[in-house]
């Protein structure tokens, strides 16, 4: 086994923080700084596979998929966390993106390890959620051969589902299970081994793309706006009513008046607030653009200038 992981390159040891332990404070940190500004330049050798990933998600996703994720420990929270942010942030139903990790819920906050060795609980994970052929997995693990992942992404491909692989080292196992690969080479960690650090950035820097980049695609913003945030709480609601004060450039009066009216659909209330149609129209007018904001306003503009 030993051997096997020197073979990874998150495993190798870092030359440049051997003396990491004898550093004071600020040079410590500033070490890992220097480590960690590599990260962004990992993933973006990537972007090509990242945006054939996102492509796909929105293909399924329109077909009536969703987005799984598969990963242990690190990865796996990750992945958890990303989906559990996505409901709030984009309006979505929570089981539209999904996270499994291995040794279920108790693995967030303790660490089980030997949960990661087992092939066969990824498999009853995705029954257990009823896997179909429409759903996009997405397997999670900066060293590429995690026996949870591999064991999802195969169960996956039996499935006839389109498959994603994220991992920080080449040539990986699941890289070559996947449709769509990504391998963000962040290199040897500042502490050997230790991959909730620059392999756990880059992975979080590609699910904030997978996700992001899906909802934009699903008409959840407009402009650079979350447009389908949900007012569950009060900074919430405060969001939605700048989005609607900045979207049409009102008074935070008029905002809140266009909110309540809608029953505080950011997407209406900008709509209304922008053509002067009522509920109704507006509703037809964003369904018939797929909820697109710009392209519901685009519309009307359309419309108007050929009366």
């Amino acid at each position: 086994m030993t051997d096997l992981l020197d073979q990874l390159e998150t495993e190798q040891r870092n030359l440049d923080t051997m003396h990491i332990d004898e550093m004071n404070t600020l040079d410590m940190i500033s070490m890992m700084n220097h480590e960690d500004k590599k990260v962004a330049f990992a993933v973006e050798k990537q972007l090509p596979m990242i945006a054939q990933a996102i492509d796909c998600i929105d293909e399924q996703m329109r077909q009536g998929g969703r987005l799984l994720y598969i990963g242990a420990g690190t990865s796996g929270r990750l992945g958890v966390l990303d989906a559990s942010e996505c409901p709030p942030t984009f309006g979505v139903d929570n089981t539209l993106v999904h996270g499994i990790i291995a040794g279920g819920h108790a693995a967030l906050t303790t660490a089980i390890e030997g949960a990661e060795d087992s092939v066969d609980d990824a498999k009853s994970a995705l029954q257990a959620i009823a896997l179909n052929s429409n759903d996009v997995v997405c397997g999670l693990a900066s060293s590429g051969k995690t026996p949870f992942v591999i064991g999802g992404l195969e169960y996956a491909k039996e499935m006839g589902c389109q498959t994603i692989s994220i991992c920080c080292v080449s040539n990986a196992m699941i890289s070559s299970i996947a449709d769509f690969p990504i391998e963000t080479m962040t290199g040897a960690e500042a502490l050997t081994g230790s991959t909730r650090l620059k392999a756990g950035t880059a992975q979080k820097m590609v699910l904030n793309m997978l996700t992001t980049c899906a909802m934009i695609k699903r008409g959840k913003v407009y402009s650079n706006l979350m447009v389908d945030v949900q007012p569950t709480n009060a900074k919430l609601k405060q969001r939605a009513i700048g989005i609607v004060m900045t979207s049409i450039d009102c008074t935070q009066e008029v905002a809140i008046k266009l909110l309540d009216e809608t029953n505080y659909s950011v997407k209406k209330a900008i709509l209304v607030g922008l053509t002067g149609l009522n509920q109704e129209e507006c509703q037809k007018i964003l369904d018939d653009n797929h909820q697109h904001v710009s392209n519901a306003i685009k519309s009307v503009k359309n419309k108007v200038s050929s009366c």
